[in-house]
This record gives structure tokens, C-alpha cells and sequence, in this order.
């Protein structure tokens, strides 16, 4: 299964390169943007994009209602899955 996590990128670092800084839930890392950018939609244009990052590579650009939503997604499947890991724990004692 491939995951997805949603980021904004916050900062170009070598526009040759594709590489920029994003900020995934206050998390600042740098990725390769080349997937994402054409003619339409240069490298310099990606600040403030929300974008899918996947293995430090923006698989695509997704607007900011998405980004949100899947954040809370994973946010609670977060939760759920500690959730689950207590109950197991719990069952061994």
C-alpha cells in the first residue's frame, strides 16, 4: 500500500534539481517536486502548493480541502490504530 501525506512546500531549493522544502504537519523536509511541474506549472510556481509526498517525491497536487481532510484521515486512523495496539496489550496481560 503507498501513502500518500499531505504538505505544503514552503520554499524552492535548487530549481535545476526539482528539489523544495515542504512542511508536512509542522515537519519541514526537502523533495523532489519533478512529478508536479510542466510548462504550465514551473518550478519557481510551487510555493504554497499542497501536494501528495510520497517516499520525498510530490506525487501531485491536491488543493487545500483535500489536504485537509486527509490529514484528519490519518489523524484518526492514527488514533485508532493506538486505540487497537492498547486493547491488544491490554488482552496479554
Amino acid at each position: 500500500m503507498c501513502l500518500g501525506i499531505p504538505g505544503r512546500i514552503v520554499g524552492i531549493d535548487d530549481v535545476t534539481r526539482k528539489l523544495a522544502t515542504v512542511d508536512v504537519g509542522g515537519v519541514k523536509r526537502q523533495i523532489n517536486i519533478a512529478c508536479i511541474v510542466n510548462e504550465d506549472h514551473p518550478v519557481d510556481s510551487c510555493v504554497g502548493d499542497w501536494v501528495l509526498v510520497h517516499v520525498g517525491f510530490a506525487m501531485s497536487r491536491i488543493n487545500e480541502q483535500e489536504a485537509a481532510l486527509t490529514l484528519q484521515i490519518l489523524t484518526e486512523l492514527g488514533e485508532a490504530q493506538a486505540e487497537m495496539e492498547a486493547m491488544r496489550l491490554s488482552a496479554a496481560e
